[in-house]
Order: C-alpha cells, then structure tokens, then sequence
C-alpha cells in the first residue's frame, strides 16, 4: 500500500537545476537534459512547492542554478506520474532510463522540459 495519498493535478512540483547546461541562457527556458533519468534513480527527484519555496529548494543544494516549476497533472498527461515518497519529496516516474530506449526518453525529456518554466535563479 502507498504511504502517500496521489497528488492532486494541480499540485506543482520543483526541479531543482544542479547544472548550468540545464538553461538555454538565450532564452532562459529549461532543457530537456535536465530531465533525463540516471541510470541509478528509481525516478526523476522534485521537490513539493507546497512545502518548499523555490528558494528553500535551491538552498538544499550546495550549487543550484536554478528551479523549474512543473504541474502535476500536465506531467500525467503525457503518461508519467509524480509519486510522492515523503512529506517534501515526490518522484517523476514512467521515465526510461537512456540506455534502454534512447529515441523515447529523449522525447519524454522534452515534453517536460516544454511543461516546466523556471521560477528562480540566482542573482
């Protein structure tokens, strides 16, 4: 049984951007590459704006380049789900891995990257 209820469609969730090459910086909109599943993760790490704000989210990591901003329901309408795994932590899931179909994650990174829209960085 799940520990967390679903969160709700209109829940949002932020991706904290670990990597300058996660920015266009002509643009300033979120890259696909900051979606790509590590061979490692058992899904995509987000954190909960309802319990964080963009800022506390960029200050658990010692560098941060900045945080994107997704919904909930616009990532279930391209077929993955957020599952939350504790009070201030949800997964992205349904993500494969590079490695096992290249063609499918990057497109799934990219429709994304296209949801999500950066809601800080630094000064």
């Amino acid at each position: 049984m799940r520990q967390f209820e679903p969160l709700p469609e209109d829940a949002a969730v932020y991706r904290v951007l670990l990597r300058k090459q996660w920015i266009d910086e002509d643009t300033v909109y979120v890259k696909a590459d900051a979606y790509f599943l590590r061979a490692t993760e058992p899904g995509l790490s987000v954190n909960l704006a309802s319990v964080y704000s963009p800022e506390q989210c960029a200050g658990l990591f010692r560098k941060c380049y900045g945080v994107a901003s997704l919904e909930v329901g616009r990532v279930r309408e391209i077929g993955l789900d957020v599952e939350q795994d504790s009070v201030h932590h949800a997964n992205i899931v349904g993500l494969p891995h590079r490695e096992d179909n290249l063609a499918e994650a990057e497109r799934l990174a990219g429709l994304l990257a296209k949801r999500s829209h950066i809601v800080w960085q630094p000064k």
